[in-house]
């Protein structure tokens, strides 16, 4: 445990974001899976583009990073687009 008061308090904030960034990360697989699965179907486009959009907010929030960002989406379009 820390002594000192700064690092106390530093170690308080990542333990928040930390968990924020879990969630985000959470969503983002979930997102993904949801559009995965509605491949073929009628909102498989508008599920697509939503999972892009998270995609990009957590690049540029800097919680994945922005080549994991442009593979995932990469991924996502082939899948839908082989459907």
């Amino acid at each position: 445990m820390a002594n000192i008061k700064s690092q106390i308090k530093r170690n308080r904030q990542n333990r928040v974001r930390a968990t924020r960034n879990k969630a985000v990360r959470s969503e983002l697989k979930t997102r993904i899976k949801k559009a995965t699965a509605a491949s073929g179907t009628a909102e498989a486009g508008e599920l697509f583009r939503d999972a892009q959009r998270r995609v990009d907010v957590a690049a540029a929030k800097g919680i994945i990073g922005k080549r994991t960002a442009a593979r995932r989406k990469s991924r996502l379009a082939k899948r839908l687009a082989a459907s």
